[in-house]
């Protein structure tokens, strides 16, 4: 019989049907940490099927207390926005050229900004940008002519979420190291944006489980008590 990991041996000693609450839940992954700063998620099945449109749960919300992470930013702008953008903090900005070195295979963004005037030149991208997730949109705010605010946003703890195939809505909201008071305040803002996110086409019940977790730890089942309108 295999050796049981250290990891795979906490998971057995806990109970998978226990329901937690938000902060029985960030003492039980504290408990059970890694050696480095794990980022904690929330993973989100709802009562909805992607495959139809009218079920689609797709948008961004900023986390009060950041994300902990450094996220990386290319601006397609020129003139006065792209120095605004850079201004802003943006990692990149440009435009043909830009273009050139993402078809060079250059992605290694977390957001990418564009300004209405630039889609033609970003619309070459659909096949390099589009299954990365990156492709600028309207929806979400990320091509707009106000590049200065989307990059603060950006820069500043804001997230998309998306639902995948099988109805279930993964995002990070902060690190382990981050304050049990800062982890609930994103726990809410996210969980919110999602319940009020909820498309016409959902039909019975809406949020039907939510985990939390962290990096290298066990997925603890939240009480639906703790996410308010689910």
């Amino acid at each position: 019989m295999a050796k049981q990991t250290k990891n795979q041996q906490v998971r057995a000693k806990l109970d998978g049907e226990k329901l937690y609450t938000v902060d029985e839940a960030l003492a039980t992954l504290r408990e059970h940490k890694a050696k480095f700063d794990e980022t904690v998620e929330v993973a989100m099945n709802l009562g909805v099927d992607p495959r139809h449109a009218d079920q689609m749960v797709r948008g961004m919300v900023s986390l009060p207390s950041g994300t902990g992470k450094d996220v990386r930013v290319a601006v397609f702008a020129k003139g006065d926005n792209a120095e605004k953008a850079l201004a802003a903090g943006a990692d990149k900005v440009g435009a043909e050229d830009l273009m050139e070195d993402m078809q060079n295979g250059n992605l290694d963004y977390d957001r990418v900004i564009a300004t209405p005037d630039m889609m033609g030149v970003v619309g070459r991208l659909g096949k390099v940008l589009g299954p990365k997730g990156l492709m600028p949109n309207p929806k979400l705010g990320t091509v707009t002519p106000n590049v200065e605010q989307a990059v603060k946003d950006a820069k500043g703890g804001q997230v998309e979420f998306r639902v995948e195939k099988q109805g279930i809505i993964h995002s990070g909201i902060g690190k382990l190291s981050f304050k049990d008071e800062d982890l609930k305040t994103n726990f809410k803002a996210l969980t919110d944006a999602i319940v009020k996110a909820k498309p016409a086409g959902a039909k019975g019940k809406y949020v039907r489980k939510v985990t939390l977790t962290s990096s290298m730890g066990p997925g603890l089942k939240v009480d639906l008590g703790e996410v308010e309108g689910a």
